[in-house]
């Protein structure tokens, strides 16, 4: 059993939001009866109908690579009208974002019509390594270090550092790349562990998702993911 809206949801119809509005308006039923409240469970093999067409839930799943630019939003849609993750992905299918990366944050991001999957890859109990390449304004030092290796406490909760490593130290213009790879999935929480440190992220790039990296794609390039790698991320 699921929630009703998550189904629609899933399936490509439309995106969560949208699909609460249309149960809210009487527009969707299940087999034969009108549902009109937000959380009604329902099991797959029910018959759904939205505005009269049924739904069809064995939608053709795509699965694809971005690396995205800076100034453009992580999600299927923006109220604002700004561009989207989506609209860089050339499809008709309803996809969404994996996660999300922020507005000025660039790299490695997957999307989707795969709710499973989604659902897989975001469970705090999947645990997945996401690498980032961050650049810090200013010379890191060695008790920032040292911190680093002992796994720094953001908000209240230690942050597991599986990796990391410094690519590069600008003398010049006093700057340090360093290449970090962490579990954690809070919002803004690469920006905010070196900012625990002392150091402000100027820019911060993901460039690698569990074993998914960006290989050779351009910024606003993608790939669609192979069969081998869609099973491997379920393997999870």
């Amino acid at each position: 059993m699921e929630r009703l809206q998550k189904i629609i949801a899933n399936s490509g119809y439309c995106s969560r939001r949208k699909a609460e509005e249309l149960i809210l308006n009487g527009q969707v039923s299940v087999n034969g009866q009108i549902v009109t409240e937000l959380g009604t469970k329902v099991d797959y093999t029910d018959t759904i109908e939205i505005e009269g067409k049924m739904l069809n839930k064995e939608t053709a799943k795509e699965y694809y690579l971005l690396n995205k630019p800076r100034g453009v939003i992580s999600s299927a849609d923006d109220e604002k009208g700004r561009k989207t993750v989506v609209d860089l992905i050339a499809t008709d299918k309803r996809i969404y974002p994996i996660g999300r990366l922020d507005y000025d944050t660039t790299g490695l991001i997957l999307l989707t019509n795969d709710g499973t999957l989604t659902n897989l890859l975001t469970h705090p109990s999947h645990e997945v390594p996401k690498g980032y390449l961050a650049k810090l304004n200013g010379l890191i030092d060695k008790e920032a270090i040292d911190k680093l290796k002992k796994g720094p406490i953001v908000e209240g909760r230690k942050v597991e550092v599986l990796d990391f490593k410094i690519k590069k130290k600008d003398l010049n213009k006093k700057a340090t790349y360093i290449l970090i790879t962490i579990i954690e999935g809070r919002n803004h929480i690469v920006k905010n562990l070196f900012k625990t440190l002392g150091y402000d992220v100027d820019k911060l790039t993901r460039v690698s998702y569990d074993f998914l990296t960006l290989g050779n794609l351009k910024s606003g390039e993608y790939r669609t993911l192979t069969i081998k790698e869609v099973k491997k991320l379920y393997n999870k």
